[in-house]
């Protein structure tokens, strides 16, 4: 269950939204919809048809009727809330806030630092950064008659810098108030109080209006401090000289909070008075601190050997990671419901015309029954990464998605747009990404650039191979990457897997559970680009997923706009797992030493800029038998008649090692080398884009901006022996499952490898199955 959070600001969402209880459920359990609509709609259960892309084939399971307007706001904005504030109307002699942080904005809504009051008018204290980057304090006399004015002491000054650690406090001696900045006094005033806290609770990132948080802070920050008395110029200058690396030791300490933990909600108070605090909403653990020191990392390796170095807590205004909404409905599925893909469609009406909301999730054969012969995939976990405006505006033409998912129009401006390629509001990196949250990126229906390619990822690509493998009759089984996370052992039951689509963000337990699978002697086939490429992790919930893209030490700027948008030098390291994150290759799993390719570059601008594979070994048996494929030397293939789109090069690619050694030409990175080819390991097709375009990266070993090979060399279809064990067909491209149905070659060869990989023959369809509401 979703654990309650304190009164906590609202929003209201525009539309029709929802999300899936499970991403993936066996047969005859139950999904739970959390739904969230603004008009009337139609629900009902569809297990998703014949034709990718056609709504009009998939299989209506259960009508669920008609769902009545029911909005369930969200909930934006992460801060730490701590119950146990300063004894109510008690005078205080003395007080000081203090803190390190680092905005990320300094002009827009007021952003509360350290809080205790609910509402002006009944007290309470707070140290603030205002509208205008100055930084603020408000004093409030909780003890004053309710029906006089509340002595009330609110004044600004100096003016913070953004993304730059800065020490902030504010003193009071019973008499006079001052700010401080870095050790500097900014301003002073006099007020003599008296000032008796009111029965608010303490909060860090934001405040309270009405008993509900709010003014929630885009801040990194830094070892947060309350004192029972003024502290002195000098101590404030040595907090300043220390860097956050030990706590203070004043007697009038009554709250401290190292911000050590690295992960989890609870945030302990080190000062003795149980002050302890719980993350709202998430935050973002394992940040560089207000003593980072680029070199130190560098040399230790890790950030997090030397005291002081990313001791912090980073909150958003826009954190959210689960909407925390009721269950609207709840749908049994019966055991004998037909595994495979499924939605939840919404039906209503949207500008005088029709249209459609779909909540896609998986329905697995029912627990406990036998394996099938063939396993395949679902990418989920770079479905969630890709999530971008989970809120966005309903449409009825099927939604194009930009490139790098920067996503669609929101259907409120304040509502949370970010996902793995796309910043939080105020510029920070974004690390994570929810669960129980919607995704329509994951609709059937949805495109991605180029425009007018018809072109998609997520679930409308994959579907291709898995309508495919129906019509043909092969006996397989759907898992979600998530379901192979939770459990590993589940990939014991198989011989041979099919990796499918854009499988480009992994866990190290799916990708050791994959590699031990094949040691065993089993056989993958690799339908994906990009593939195995950046790792990801999960709390213990699977709630939430944790991805790091972290520039390198030293990093060229030219290259940004070449990468997809990522955090500092120092982030790297996961606060679900404390292990490094960014390419699985960085903590010892290239995909090259597991699935023989490794990503060398994309290309996404125009739809011309899809290529073809080329033959290079037309005698290999995958070409010839049982079924001769009928392409020479030479020939291509992986396009549609006529060598129209779709077309399988495209979007991104990879290479075996030996052409990314080619393309490395200049020396690797200081304690880098080049790697050894993999034995075992032969090229029967090359994948070429003879156009470039206009976005196109072609990438080096290192993952540096390169040249391509002769004229056009992108990626590469292999049949790989492994030394170590398994066999691997890989045909290194997004694309490969896009041309699925479509090249009559291509099909032949993909019967041709499942044959030799010793999937049975096909036996015909398995019959319908349906559910229940």
């Amino acid at each position: 269950m979703t654990a309650a959070i304190p009164p906590h600001h609202a929003l209201a969402l525009p539309g029709v939204h929802g999300y899936t209880g499970a991403k993936t459920v066996h047969a005859g359990e139950a999904i739970d919809l959390h739904l969230s609509v603004d008009r009337p709609c139609r629900l009902g259960i569809y297990r998703l048809g014949d034709d990718p892309e056609d709504r009009a084939s998939d299989r209506l399971v259960a009508d669920l009727g008609r769902v009545q307007p029911h909005i369930q706001p969200i909930h934006p904005g992460s801060y730490v809330h701590v119950p146990r504030g300063l004894p109510a109307g008690i005078a205080l002699p003395g007080l000081s806030l203090e803190c390190w942080v680092m905005p990320w904005r300094v002009d827009g809504p007021r952003q509360a630092l350290i809080t205790q009051c609910d509402d002006p008018a009944q007290g309470g204290f707070g140290l603030f950064i205002a509208s205008d980057g100055a930084l603020g304090l408000c004093l409030a006399d909780a003890g004053a008659p309710s029906a006089g004015a509340v002595p009330t002491h609110r004044w600004t000054a100096g003016r913070l810098k953004a993304r730059a650690w800065q020490h902030v406090a504010a003193t009071w001696d019973g008499r006079t108030s001052a700010l401080w900045i870095d050790g500097t006094c900014v301003g002073r005033q006099t007020w003599t109080g008296p000032l008796r806290p009111g029965a608010a609770p303490l909060r860090l990132g934001a405040c309270g209006d009405g008993g509900v948080a709010q003014a929630f802070a885009d801040v990194d920050v830094a070892l947060p401090a309350i004192h029972e008395c003024a502290l002195p110029a000098e101590a404030l200058a040595q907090r300043v000289t220390d860097r956050g690396r030990h706590l203070p030791a004043h007697p009038g300490l009554r709250a401290c909070w190292p911000l050590r933990e690295g992960r989890g909600e609870v945030v302990a108070d080190a000062s003795g008075h149980r002050r302890n605090g719980r993350i709202v909403n998430h935050g973002t653990w394992m940040i560089r601190g207000p003593g980072f020191d680029e070199a130190v990392a560098a040399r230790d390796g890790d950030p997090f050997a030397t005291a002081g170095q990313c001791h912090g807590l980073r909150l958003a205004a826009d954190d959210l990671h689960d909407c925390r909404w009721a269950i609207t409905q709840r749908v049994t599925l019966p055991v004998d419901a037909q595994p495979g893909l499924h939605v939840a469609r919404l039906g209503f009406e949207l500008d005088g015309r029709d249209a459609v909301y779909d909540i896609t999730f998986l329905v697995r054969r029912p627990a406990g029954a036998a394996a099938a012969p063939l396993l395949v995939l679902c990418a989920m976990s770079s479905w969630l990464a890709y999530a971008a405006t989970p809120f966005a505006r309903n449409t009825v033409d099927a939604p194009v998605w930009p490139r790098r998912s920067t996503g669609l129009p929101n259907s409120h401006p304040d509502a949370p747009a970010y996902c793995s390629y796309t910043f939080h509001r105020a510029g920070q990196p974004s690390y994570f990404t929810g669960l129980r949250m919607p995704w329509p990126n994951a609709s059937p229906a949805a495109l991605y650039d180029p425009a007018g390619s018809g072109f998609a990822q997520w679930t409308r690509l994959e579907r291709r191979l898995h309508v495919w493998l129906e019509k043909e009759g092969y006996d397989f089984d759907l898992l979600a990457d998530l379901d192979v996370h939770r459990d590993p052992a589940l990939l014991a039951r198989y011989r041979t897997v099919v990796v499918n689509g854009h499988s480009e963000y992994w866990s190290t337990p799916v990708v050791d559970a994959f590699d031990a699978l094949l040691r065993r002697g089993g056989s993958a086939l690799v339908l994906s680009g990009n593939t195995m490429y950046l790792r990801v992790s999960f709390d213990e919930d699977m709630a939430v997923m944790e991805q790091r893209k972290n520039e390198e030490r030293g990093a060229d700027p030219a290259q940004a706009a070449l990468r997809p948008p990522a955090g500092p030098f120092g982030e790297e390291f996961h606060s679900q797992d404390w292990m490094r994150g960014g390419q699985l290759r960085g903590v010892g799993r290239s995909a090259a030493s597991i699935i023989g390719l490794e990503t060398a570059g994309w290309g996404f601008a125009d739809a011309g800029d899809f290529g073809v594979y080329q033959v290079t070994a037309a005698q290999h048996p995958f070409f010839a038998h049982p079924q001769p494929v009928g392409l020479a030397e030479g020939d291509t293939f992986g396009h549609a008649p006529g060598g129209g789109l779709p077309r399988a090069i495209g979007h991104e690619w990879d290479l075996t090692v030996a052409s990314l050694r080619r393309m490395t030409r200049t020396a690797p990175p200081a304690g880098e080398a080049l790697p050894e080819p993999p034995s075992g390991l032969q090229v029967i097709a090359q994948g070429r884009r003879r156009v470039p375009g206009a976005l196109d990266a072609y990438l080096d070993w290192f993952s540096r901006p390169t040249e391509a090979l002769d004229g056009g060399l992108s990626a590469e279809m292999i049949d790989w022996q492994r030394p170590q064990g398994g066999r691997v067909f890989h045909a290194g491209a997004v694309g490969a499952a896009w041309v699925v149905g479509h090249d009559p070659a291509f099909d032949r060869l993909l019967r041709n490898v499942l044959h030799h990989f010793d999937v049975p023959a096909p036996h015909g369809r398995r019959p319908p199955g349906g559910l229940t509401g």
